[in-house]
């Protein structure tokens, strides 16, 4: 398939999703000024512009987003403005949630403040300091530890990065995960919930003999 094959069914695709309009849910409220497009509801507030040539309007208790043409760029950016308005709307509704495991003996996630201290494994890490990773939590982000150390390999410390903005949440989990990630011997490290790891056998080292 080519290039520009591939182009045209991604733009297809994106279109499709641009045509649904997005349902306010009881609680939201949606203004538009210009390109300026804010949401808010029970779980806060955000805020984004659309795209030029894209326009967004309030048809009743719904958003429609609408394209001056079927260029594909246009039909893309019609479909992504739809969908990261319905992101919004999902955010400050009901929030984003993404569960962390830690695996590893002596491994563990706590909060000081408004950091996230994270003790996993690293030798030398941690010198004179009271947690190998001292990081500090963005704006917007909330740390929800359930169990601070893990015990084992089988039995892991577990926690949760919420907000409201998808991306941000995404983006701040997928760092944590990348301060170690899984190994794939014992699967020590710090994994998604659910995240099934690819294992290794361990090494066999034969015995010397006569």
């Amino acid at each position: 398939m080519s290039a520009a094959s591939c182009c045209v069914r991604y733009g297809d695709s994106m279109s499709r999703i641009g045509k649904k309009p997005v349902l306010l849910p009881s609680g939201v409220k949606v203004n538009i000024a210009g390109r300026g497009v804010k949401v808010s509801g029970p779980k806060g507030e955000l805020n984004w512009t659309a795209p030029d040539p894209i326009d967004v309007k309030l048809d009743d208790n719904d958003v429609v987003v609408t394209r001056p043409d079927d260029q594909s760029r246009n039909r893309a950016l019609h479909g992504l403005t739809r969908s990261l308005i319905a992101n919004m709307v999902e955010g400050v509704s009901k929030g984003y949630e993404i569960k962390l495991e830690i695996y590893g003996t002596g491994y563990n996630a706590k909060l000081q403040g408004k950091q996230l201290w994270l003790n996993v494994g690293f030798m030398g890490r941690g010198h004179n300091n009271p947690a190998q990773f001292m990081i500090d939590i963005p704006a917007g982000i909330e740390i929800d530890i359930k169990t601070e150390n893990a015990r084992g390999d089988t039995d892991p410390a577990r926690f949760s990065v919420k907000g409201i903005d998808k991306q941000a949440v995404g983006q701040f989990a997928a760092e944590l995960r990348k301060l170690r990630k899984p190994e794939p011997y014992k699967g020590k490290g710090i994994r998604y919930a659910g995240e099934q790891i690819r294992r290794k056998a361990g090494k066999v080292f034969a015995s010397g003999g006569a």
